[in-house]
């Protein structure tokens, strides 16, 4: 009687011991820790939009806010302005997270495969956020009222501001292909190329459209002045439509005319172009 009374004991011990194995399984534990760091992974990545878009959007719309309360930076420098943070942010968090900055370029990433779908709806939250932050603090900071409102306003016809709304995505989002996508392109100088698109762009149709490219850029600045001073800009629309119709056609002409995956540095066997320049600096 005994003896059966151990037999089924140890039976019972051996399917205990087999079903801990199995929940304790490497197989789980790999799996866990995968989920685990992918989670960790794209919230680095929120985390650097927030703060790249942050300061984008402060330093830029900032310029604007001083130049229209103050005088004292003049529209040159506000272009400037935009084009050097842009640049300094790329290369401050593009590694992380892309540097994308822009719920239009993030977009035109996924539709051709540059970004997960699945990471589409953070980057974009964490974009508006970035940009509702810095307008509210600009908005704490300097005492903006309609007429120093650092958002963006069609001057003209809203036909007009979207039109030129398309054309300077188009350019941003063709540049930002070329030099961040393309193995081909000198990736070193990414952030300088898309930083003197968006001073160039800027140029062009700051004074009509306010040359915003990015709908975070005007949703922002127009959320942050209707919680403080209750004024809502009519016209918002144009900022969204236009860069990401802008965006995804820029993005469809690079693709296009991309004709080889092949880079160059394969073809003539040497390194990037700041590698061969220090090199050549070097004799």
């Amino acid at each position: 009687m005994s003896t059966k009374t151990d037999a089924i004991e140890e039976d019972v011990i051996l399917k205990i011991e087999e079903g801990s194995r199995s929940v304790h399984s490497p197989k789980r534990d790999h799996n866990t820790k995968s989920c685990c760091s992918a989670v960790v992974s794209i919230t680095k990545k929120l985390i650097a939009e927030v703060i790249g878009t942050y300061f984008v959007i402060f330093s830029g719309c900032g310029a604007v806010a001083v130049n229209k309360i103050y005088g004292s930076i003049t529209f040159p420098g506000v272009c400037v302005t935009w084009g050097l943070i842009v640049m300094v942010m790329v290369y401050a968090v593009g590694h992380i997270s892309g540097g994308h900055f822009n719920p239009a370029v993030t977009i035109t990433f996924a539709i051709f495969g540059r970004c997960p779908l699945a990471h589409v709806p953070f980057y974009i939250v964490a974009q508006l956020a970035g940009s509702i932050l810095a307008s509210g603090t600009l908005c704490l900071l300097y005492d903006v009222e309609a007429k120093s409102y650092f958002g963006t306003v069609p001057l003209g016809s809203n036909v007009q501001s979207l039109v030129l709304e398309i054309i300077i995505t188009f350019l941003l989002m063709f540049v930002i292909s070329g030099v961040s996508t393309d193995s081909r392109a000198i990736g070193e100088l990414a952030g300088i190329a898309v930083g003197m698109t968006i001073l160039l762009n800027v140029f062009v149709a700051g004074p009509v459209s306010g040359a915003s490219m990015n709908p975070a850029r005007s949703i922002g600045p127009a959320i942050a002045m209707l919680i403080y001073k209750g004024i809502w800009f009519k016209g918002i629309w144009v900022y969204i439509a236009g860069p990401l119709v802008g965006a995804i056609a820029g993005g469809f002409a690079y693709n296009l005319i991309r004709s080889t995956k092949k880079p160059v540095r394969e073809l003539t066997k040497s390194g990037s172009f700041l590698k061969s320049m220090s090199r050549s600096n070097s004799f």
